[in-house]
């Protein structure tokens, strides 16, 4: 790979492809609130000028949009969004850095890296797992995302990248203020979660760790900055945990969380939402299974002001993709999409509103008059929903027809 210069960045192929993938990926706007589909236009008046001041150096990325989001282990997490000609800039520029680094990161390295994915990473621990290392060491960073040292990071950048116009872009993207509830706030540390930069720049971060785990011949898989080792007995795990918890202090200045780092048996522990078996069976995790529920009531909240088409399609959206990336577990899931189904039923039962709507609605649907008389129209949403007349109206059939599929119905077809 060339060296990366400030001209191999805005070359028109490496900018169009950027382009390409800040339309794919959307995403919320910056502080400009300009959109992704506002960018064709905002780019055709102001690339020249855009242009001219990348090359110059002169180039000052924006501010960053402020946002919480909760975690899917609990608390918040904080997002810096970038303003969408800034997230073009981030992309060319971790174009051009993924092609100059990637091919020389680790091999138990997973995350955002091309041609890696999570279940990659999965597979991997259970091949450990396989092979009797059956004790983990889980490790969490704290808040690793805002505590990357900045001076350390540029020095491991400056490393590989000479030309000073990309190290200040660089360093300016890391530095830029946030703005959150109305202020305006300094940034010292980290790199913000909401570019398409800050990946890239966290493999490159973390590799020296990946390099130590490797020189002490561990068997790790790493998915960004969540790490698991893989032992095979409870006294060396526990030893590796203070150790290399010590290292990351000591090298990386950065702390390990404690409370939610540890050891014990990888059928306990669980590794990117899944739980990896002594026979190399995987399954779904209780927190992931509780994170469905959480996330399927919603969709099902009979409150929204959605037509049944958009309840439908935002379902369809929500249930391909979990399956898809749940899919290597061994779970039957019968009574997870039996719950499920209850919730669907109960939430068209509450729309139907009054006692005319659920009669029409449930003689529309094939319910036959004499199931009719056995209807208690003004029951609970939750109860009705078990009745045979809802289940007679809303059959698998009728549901999988209209694409409200369950995670046994995708089992059942990959079968």
């Amino acid at each position: 790979m060339t060296e990366v210069q400030m001209e191999t960045i805005v070359e028109p192929s490496n900018m169009l492809r950027a382009y390409r993938a800040v339309l794919r990926n959307r995403g919320a706007p910056g502080v400009d609130r300009l959109t992704t589909g506002e960018l064709g236009a905002h780019i055709r008046t102001h690339w020249p000028s855009i242009r001219g001041k990348l090359c110059e150096g002169s180039y000052r990325p924006g501010r960053l949009r402020g946002v919480r989001i909760p975690k899917a282990n609990g608390g918040v997490r904080q997002l810096g969004i970038p303003t969408v000609p800034d997230r073009l800039i981030q992309q060319a520029v971790q174009q051009r850095l993924t092609a100059l680094w990637d091919p020389n990161f680790s091999e138990h390295s997973y995350g955002y890296r091309p041609g890696r994915s999570a279940h990659d990473a999965i597979r991997t621990a259970q091949g450990y797992v396989l092979e009797g290392k059956s004790w983990v060491v889980d490790l969490d960073i704290e808040a690793f995302f805002d505590n990357v040292n900045h001076d350390l990071l540029m020095h491991k950048v400056a490393q590989t990248v000479r030309d000073k116009r990309v190290l200040r872009l660089i360093g300016d993207t890391l530095r830029a203020d946030l703005e959150l509830d109305g202020q305006r706030h300094k940034r010292k540390a980290g790199t913000p979660q909401g570019g398409p930069l800050s990946p890239c720049l966290a493999n490159l971060y973390l590799d020296a760790l990946d390099r130590e785990l490797e020189s002490r011949g561990l068997s790790f898989c790493r998915y960004a900055d969540d790490l698991t080792i893989y032992v095979a007995s409870e006294r060396s795990a526990e030893r590796i945990l203070a150790s290399i918890s010590a290292w990351i202090e000591k090298h990386l200045k950065l702390k390990v969380n404690v409370e939610k780092s540890g050891t014990g048996r990888p059928w306990k522990r669980s590794f990117l939402g899944y739980l990896v078996h002594e026979d190399g069976r995987l399954e779904t995790s209780d927190k992931s299974i509780k994170r469905y529920k959480e996330q399927a009531r919603k969709l099902w909240d009979a409150r929204q002001s959605r037509t049944s088409q958009e309840l439908a399609k935002q379902w369809r959206a929500f249930i391909r993709g979990w399956w898809n990336y749940f899919k290597l577990s061994s779970d039957d899931y019968v009574r997870l999409s039996g719950w499920t189904r209850r919730h669907m039923r109960k939430c068209f039962w509450q729309r139907w509103h009054s006692k005319v709507g659920r009669r029409r609605n449930l003689l529309k649907l094939g319910v036959p008059a004499w199931l009719l008389k056995r209807v208690d129209y003004y029951a609970g949403a939750w109860r009705a929903a078990r009745h045979p007349a809802l289940h007679r109206a809303l059959g698998l059939k009728t549901l999988k027809r209209y694409g409200l599929w369950t995670p046994s119905d995708f089992a059942s077809a990959q079968r």
